[in-house]
């Protein structure tokens, strides 16, 4: 006969709800986004009225004893005996509609799940300003679960109803029925399956895997934060806090907002796993924290509780605030100024570790330490060393720590530097910095080590006053700023020389960053027609004027080359520049001046009502399900007088650069290289013409017309 890894049970609606009350059941942050649009709990509602099945729900035994506490907490904090691990949107949405609690949504906004009923016509409605107004309707169906309100909600809106048209008896029974269906929602049945203790989590992930519709992965940081909800929730709770702290500015009290990264929760985890167990495999920190036996394979509580004590310490370590923005001190010293220059997650958190290994258990000191990992930062960004088998590589990079004594800066230092040096060799400079300059890729690692450079020598724009790295700063929100200019225009290539093929036409080497202003001029002509003209028009000081030109690696009479010639000579001219900054870093004098980065500006844009405004809590999702917005609309913004385009997909979520995003402005922030309110930054054409996104929804929400002299301007307000 054949073995089962699993039981058949059944659960109806409320006993899950007091099961995930009590903490029986964990609902982890198992899958993504953390919670479906509100129309499909709407759609979730409906399909259990009308009896239909919903799908089943798979169950993880956590093999915790009964009676089990959780690492780090007082005594009412059991561990659960269930995981879910399939049916967590399910169940988090049925769970707050039924108890009126809020969810935090996946970009870590919190709010409720507010769904509407009609009873004539047993119609499920996402709840907004006109529903609230139309007596046919239950406004939130939430109430209905309120101890002891449900009659008073009933009669409550009868007599609203009543207030509208008359109502026969008969009518008035027919509609108390299909409200005391949705109340009887609670007793709907829920097939599930249970996996036991006992079942690992390679199992788990193949059985999920096979009975999953969505196309889901499960991944190990998936898994440690499951195992994290089961034995240390708080320690979850505090990595889910500093992510969605690091998106949201504030003004009040120290955050973890920075202009770098806006990391998951995962990514703080692999920080403080390797940090505590020097690893990057996330499945062998499984095994570890799960304390399970090498030899016999069964869990052991003890080894477990110890191994959570040293994740503990080390978890606190990375969210100390402190050491947080300290870390970037490293980052500013290094000539990075923010998210737009950063091409690798992974090699900033990486790196992050490594300064705190630096810092915790070899105590160099703060300036040494802002030195050396600015170094380290700069050659792993720039030689792309935590990508491909980024894992691996860690690994190999804090073995090489494993002989040093606690304590010893000296040798921490040391190690990094021979790594630094034997990476970035004579020839790195020579041959293969200039080939990696060979590309059009508007993020391509050796393009922002160059403009890193520029800010490192304080350089200013191709003949201007104006600083790189004063216009460069992350918070700057000035239309007519720095840009790249091409050299050798667009129109000229195509034009004249017959290049068509944009990643020629847009080659790093072909771009300089200008004034907003000089770019206009400069337009389409060809370099031996304009660049007389701009150096006489500028008439900057000889020195100051070679000087400009070494920093931007102009070869002398560049205006003459042929194209491919001019951009060979360049690639090598910038890869000299980089050499120097580099250089500049060992210089234990150097100090950056950066003006300060004001982050009111940034505070102040974040997705926040104003005095009466309606609407508010409507996503893009719920307006394309109200036909408001149209799936696969065309959405653009404007950054420094250029236009850029995103789409609107069918679920709500935004595509922008190749990229999906679960927010508006998670997807303006990247587009601005900023924090920016996307329902002020993004905007669509609509019948009335083009539309800020915030304007239709207020308008949709309050059910005013449009008005046509209403303004909608390019800034963020409308």
């Amino acid at each position: 006969m054949a073995t089962t890894l699993f039981k058949d049970t059944t659960y109806t609606v409320s006993g899950l709800v007091d099961d995930i009350g009590r903490g029986e059941v964990a609902l982890p942050d198992i899958q993504r986004p953390f919670v479906w649009p509100a129309s499909k709990v709407r759609d979730l509602l409906d399909s259990m009225y009308k009896g239909f099945p919903v799908g089943y729900l798979l169950f993880w035994e956590t093999g915790a004893d009964a009676g089990a506490r959780q690492i780090g907490t007082d005594a009412k904090d059991k561990a659960p005996r269930l995981l879910i691990v399939d049916g967590q949107q399910r169940l988090t949405s049925l769970y707050a509609v039924v108890t009126g609690s809020k969810i935090i949504r996946s970009d870590y906004t919190e709010g409720r799940i507010r769904i509407a009923f009609r009873p004539a016509d047993a119609t499920f409605v996402v709840a907004d300003a006109t529903v609230e107004r139309d007596p046919e309707f239950i406004s939130d169906i939430s109430n209905l679960w309120v101890p002891g309100q449900t009659r008073q909600v009933v009669r409550g809106f009868l007599h609203r109803l009543e207030e509208k048209r008359p109502l026969t008896q008969e009518e008035k029974d027919e509609l108390e029925d299909a409200i005391d269906r949705v109340h009887d929602l609670t007793a709907y049945p829920f097939k599930a399956v249970e996996l036991g203790s006992t079942v690992d989590e390679e199992q788990v992930a193949e059985v999920f895997v096979r009975i999953n519709s969505e196309g889901v992965i499960l991944n190990q940081a998936d898994f440690i934060l499951t195992l994290m909800s089961v034995f240390w929730e708080k320690g979850r709770r505090e990595l889910e806090d500093f992510a969605r702290g690091c998106k949201t500015p504030t003004l009040s009290s120290a955050s973890p907002f920075n202009w770098y990264i806006e990391p998951s929760p995962a990514q703080m985890l692999r920080v403080s796993v390797g940090l505590a167990f020097r690893r990057a495999v996330l499945k062998h920190v499984y095994t570890l924290l799960r304390g399970k036996d090498v030899d016999t394979g069964k869990a052991d509580a003890e080894k477990r509780d110890h191994q959570f004590l040293i994740l503990q310490k080390a978890h606190d370590k990375v969210l100390d605030l402190t050491n947080w923005h300290e870390f970037f001190q490293s980052l500013e010293r290094a000539g990075y100024r923010g998210s737009k220059m950063i091409s690798s997650d992974n090699t900033l958190l990486f790196t992050y570790v490594l300064w705190l290994i630096g810092r915790v258990d070899y105590g160099v000191p703060l300036d040494r330490l802002r030195e050396v990992i600015a170094r380290w930062f700069f050659m792993a960004q720039m030689t792309g060393r935590y990508s491909g088998a980024f894992e691996s590589q860690f690994e190999q990079d804090v073995a090489r720590l494993a002989d040093i004594a606690p304590g010893n800066g000296d040798a921490f230092i040391a190690v990094l530097n021979r790594v630094v040096d034997d990476t970035l060799t004579g020839d790195y400079w020579s041959i293969t910095l200039p080939n990696e300059l060979a590309t059009s890729a508007a993020k391509s690692p050796t393009l922002l080590a160059y403009i890193a450079a520029l800010n490192i020598l304080d350089a200013n724009a191709l003949l201007s006053t104006g600083k790189v790295r004063s216009r460069l700063d992350p918070a700057v929100t000035a239309k007519k700023g720095i840009e790249r200019h091409h050299l050798f225009p667009r129109a000229y290539l195509r034009d004249k020389l017959g290049i068509k093929d944009n990643k020629d036409i847009n080659q790093i080497a072909n771009m300089a960053l200008v004034e907003w202003s000089d770019n206009i001029d400069i337009s389409d002509t060809a370099p031996a027609d304009y660049w007389p003209k701009q150096l006489a028009k500028k008439n900057l000081d000889p020195d100051v004027l070679a000087r400009q030109c070494y920093l931007h690696a102009l070869p002398d009479g560049w205006e003459a080359m042929s194209y491919g010639g001019f951009l060979a000579q360049r690639r090598h001219l910038m890869g000299q520049v980089v050499n120097e900054a580099f250089e500049t870093l060992r210089q234990s004098g150097y100090r950056p001046t950066y003006p300060p980065v004001d982050i009111t500006a940034a505070a102040s844009s974040s997705d926040k009502p104003e005095d009466g405004e309606s609407g508010y809590d409507l996503t893009t999702s719920d307006l394309i399900s109200l036909n408001v917005l149209m799936p696969d609309a065309l959405l653009t913004g404007r950054v420094d007088g250029v236009e850029v385009q995103a789409r609107l997909l069918a679920d709500g979520a935004i595509e922008f650069d190749g990229e999906v995003y679960n927010s508006l402005s998670a997807a303006g922030r990247v587009a601005a290289g900023r924090t920016v309110n996307g329902w002020y930054f993004w905007g669509t054409e609509t019948d009335e013409g083009y539309r800020r996104l915030r304007r239709i929804r207020r308008l949709y929400a309050s059910g005013q017309s449009d008005t046509a002299g209403e303004s909608d301007s390019d800034t963020e307000a409308d």
